[in-house]
């Protein structure tokens, strides 16, 4: 375990703070790829979510394209597109576009979740029923656009994605569940698995990857990266202050209140039912806190688990330094390649 050299990665949602604004977060964002590009993170993915007030990060593609332009090694993508809601042909123009702007920088994170509740779902695509057997066809579709590989009978074989490419983003099917990471290996996609989403079954469903894991024109061998919740401070009390945060906020969200990211002061005025006590109890499985050297061996053990060389980190707290200065800790815990 000593010799794995673990390289860290940023999913970003753009939180919107309570009282806070769209436009501030988005800024928050930008600030942050800046940031973490500068102390030597691998990659920095942005989330679709749709009708919440929580999270202004609803179109990955344009948000890509602008954090691109603010950046200048770390890898750019989305985590991820929720392809349900579009034609593959139309994201797979978007990518080779990004590609062309900025190639070599830009990843391709495939989702099958709706990002928003089934009438957002329905507002966004209405002849989508998110079966598996369209879903599956999508990503057919996309690995042929992306790479021009429709052959004679197929119907989609005079279109073709433009602009043309040199060069093709890796695709990741991202996932919470064994089935997508079955898709991912099936065809020859990267799989990103959600811990702090689901922290049951992980590593089983990545093992099962690997082994049924296929060759293709876009990995030769299986990869895996895992996103966790992350919240590092410089204390344990200031730690357990942003960890506490999360706990109020995820219950939040889970009983459909989409009021921002709560300030600390709302967790010191609330008082938790038994069952909202167990409830943060299961959630806090999804997330690793403390201060960089707590983190830092927490994140290895998480590393070992999985066996993944590589770690998503999603951190989101009230105010906007919390967040920043958590990247920073395990920057220089984990002694990333800054600038």
């Amino acid at each position: 375990m000593a010799d794995r050299k673990i390289k860290l990665s940023v999913l970003d949602q753009s939180p919107v703070r309570k009282s806070g604004s769209a436009m501030q977060a988005l800024e928050e964002t930008v600030t942050l790829a800046k940031k973490t590009d500068q102390l030597g993170y691998t990659r920095f993915w942005v989330s679709e979510h749709h009708n919440t007030r929580g999270l202004a990060g609803s179109s990955p593609e344009v948000l890509i394209a602008h954090l691109a332009g603010e950046t200048s090694r770390i890898r750019v993508g989305s985590g991820g597109v929720m392809l349900p809601h579009y034609s593959a042909l139309k994201v797979a123009e978007n990518f080779k576009l990004l590609e062309n702007l900025f190639p070599g920088r830009i990843d391709l994170g495939i989702g099958r979740a709706p990002g928003s509740d089934r009438l957002t779902a329905a507002a966004l695509n209405p002849f989508n029923n998110f079966s598996e057997e369209d879903f599956l066809q999508q990503l057919q579709e996309l690995g042929h656009y992306l790479h021009d590989t429709f052959e004679g009978g197929d119907i989609p074989e005079k279109v073709r994605a433009i602009p043309t490419t040199t060069s093709v983003p890796p695709v990741w099917l991202l996932s919470s569940s064994g089935q997508s990471g079955l898709f991912a290996a099936h065809y020859g996609f990267g799989f990103s698995f959600a811990h702090f989403i689901n922290p049951v079954g992980g590593p089983q469903m990545v093992q099962a990857y690997r082994q049924q894991f296929k060759p293709s024109e876009f990995l030769k061998k299986p990869e895996v990266t895992v996103a966790v919740f992350v919240m590092c401070a410089e204390t344990e009390e200031k730690a357990q202050e942003l960890q506490e945060t999360m706990d109020l906020m995820m219950l939040r969200i889970e009983k459909g209140i989409s009021a921002g990211v709560p300030p600390y002061e709302d967790v010191q005025r609330t008082t938790y039912s038994t069952a909202e006590l167990e409830r943060i109890g299961l959630n806090r499985n999804r997330m690793i806190s403390g201060t960089a050297p707590q983190v830092k061996e927490k994140l290895q053990k998480l590393a070992e688990l999985y066996d993944t060389d590589e770690l998503i980190l999603v951190t989101i707290t009230h105010q906007f330094e919390d967040r920043l200065r958590s990247y920073e800790l395990l920057a220089e815990a984990f002694e990333l390649d800054k600038v």
